[in-house]
């Protein structure tokens, strides 16, 4: 059986055993939606090795907000990275809706982050020569999926009805941020992961980012995961984890 046609049947398999899961009602009472267990990570700086992910293990019920909060340096950005599928990890393993991440392969891995999983980050990462509108279909486009309607309907919810064609040149920070959030929803993930998205925000404008995280977290049911160094930011999510020399100091 050619490689090719064996993966797009494990693909279908995988679809359809989440659909019956979803339909039956098995899939929201999962206990956990996304599991790290025993997670390391070291790198390599001059002649010394350090430490940033020191046998980390923890689970993410479907649908809860968690915020990993640490001083710069933790290990905190480095382990969002790996639970997300972009940082592999030199031991341990992570699983997302039952799947093995870092067994699928680069290719699969690929799909399944645009398909299922969105992404937020502190510098916004928007073509500086495309509008607002043209920003958030890029993953849409992607998957070969027809995104002008819901792309939209996304910067309506996010208050940006008047900005859909203006270049990010044009939009404050707080707006280039929300036009990356309706970028990281245009897929319907089903979970979201955000890496500092406050950091280049003022208190206020960083509050009301936050409040249109949770917003959509709790509305959609909707995973979020969130990295911030404000633990007056991180407490306001379902769960705050504290992240010290690379493992959790503590949390709930």
């Amino acid at each position: 059986m050619a490689a090719g046609f064996k993966e797009e049947v494990c693909d279908n398999c995988l679809g359809i055993s989440f659909a019956l899961a979803l339909k039956s009602g098995n899939f929201w009472r999962m206990s956990s939606q996304l599991v790290a267990r025993g997670v390391s990570r070291t790198f390599q700086i001059a002649k010394e090795r350090i430490t940033v992910l020191n046998n980390v293990s923890l689970e993410v019920a479907q649908g809860k907000s968690v915020f990993l909060c640490g001083a710069s340096g933790a290990g905190k950005t480095t382990l969002l990275y790996t639970l997300a599928g972009l940082e592999t990890p030199e031991s341990g393993a992570v699983e997302f809706e039952g799947q093995s991440l870092y067994a699928l392969g680069a290719d699969r891995l690929a799909r399944l982050r645009n398909a299922r999983m969105g992404f937020v980050f502190q510098s916004y990462f928007l073509l500086p020569e495309l509008t607002a509108l043209e920003n958030v279909t890029i993953p849409a486009m992607i998957a070969g999926k027809s995104s002008a309607a819901r792309a939209k309907a996304l910067l309506e919810r996010m208050g940006l009805a008047s900005r859909m064609q203006h270049l990010p040149s044009e939009l404050s920070g707080g707006e280039q941020q929300r036009v990356a959030i309706a970028r990281a929803l245009i897929n319907d993930p089903a979970i979201l992961f955000a890496d500092e998205p406050t950091g280049n925000l003022d208190s206020h404008t960083g509050d009301a980012i936050i409040d249109v995280l949770l917003d959509v977290s709790r509305t959609d049911r909707r995973t979020l995961v969130v990295v911030t160094h404000d633990e007056n930011l991180a407490r306001r999510g379902d769960r705050l984890l504290r992240i010290g020399d690379g493992a959790i100091a503590s949390g709930s």
